[in-house]
């Protein structure tokens, strides 16, 4: 190990062993951004960026069940990202595919992952689509079993999540005999956090995005109300345990105020 590497090695486990257990966030959602970048500088295949940032995926997954963070959520594709050249979307789905199979199949702490997917996987490739139902399946038959809670965000929107939400909270007053009037009075923020896709989940105390993008480019648009926001220079692929460990650190001595 070298001098360089030796020294960023005891940093950060002294600013590791400086967080206070009762400051780490119980649900973190990340734009994982700059995967494209990173192949360019490169100068390789945007695939081996992608490839590269799925890497980063599982590594980072572990980092949350080591240092204690039960939920997570992943902005992997967005429904912008669809307008993409086909032969790179190919690739990115088969490595998104890929990257579902590696999480189901790890145990970071000796926990295993539960992976749920969140979006419209009707505007995914067929195989995609059925592997995320299948992922979702699994989940619903390991809800009992202690694990780390993994969100896929993938053909994801935060609008159109919104807009989902409202249409099953109709749909389930219709089946009920109600009418939109008694909707419309009865109405609450709650009632329509009911039916996002994060539903019985907690709202993402910390949303990290990596590239130096200072947007949440339709990220949780609804769940991240009162969240606290950490923009990281580094792009995805490039991002280190010590680069999450000061976004930890940074949101422990924040004081959330939740709109007071």
């Amino acid at each position: 190990m070298g001098l360089r590497s030796l020294a960023y090695a005891v940093y950060e486990r002294q600013i590791s062993r400086a967080l206070p257990q009762d400051r780490i966030p119980q649900h973190i959602g990340v734009v994982v951004d700059g995967n494209r970048r990173w192949a360019k500088l490169a100068g390789t295949p945007t695939a081996d960026g992608h490839l590269a940032g799925a890497n980063k995926i599982v590594e980072f997954i572990d980092w949350c069940a080591e240092l204690g963070v039960p939920t997570v959520t992943l902005y992997m594709l967005s429904t912008d990202n669809m307008s993409r050249s086909a032969e790179e979307l190919d690739q990115l789905m088969e490595i998104i595919a890929d990257t579902l199979e590696r999480l189901c199949e790890s145990r970071p702490g000796g926990r295993p992952v539960r992976v749920h997917p969140v979006g419209q996987p009707e505007l995914l490739p067929a195989p995609l689509a059925e592997r995320l139902r299948c992922v979702d399946a699994e989940l619903a038959r390991a809800e009992q079993e202690p694990a780390v809670h993994v969100n896929v965000a993938v053909g994801y929107g935060g609008r159109q999540e919104i807009v989902d939400a409202v249409k099953e909270l109709l749909r389930d007053a219709e089946s009920q005999g109600r009418s939109i009037s008694e909707v419309a009075e009865e109405l609450t923020p709650g009632s329509i956090a009911d039916w996002l896709y994060t539903r019985g989940q907690p709202d993402p105390d910390l949303i990290i995005r990596t590239s130096g993008e200072q947007r949440l480019s339709g990220f949780l648009m609804w769940q991240s109300a009162y969240s606290e926001f950490y923009f990281c220079e580094a792009l995805w692929p490039d991002f280190r345990r010590v680069d999450f460990i000061r976004a930890l650190r940074d949101y422990a001595q924040r004081q959330r105020r939740f709109g007071n």
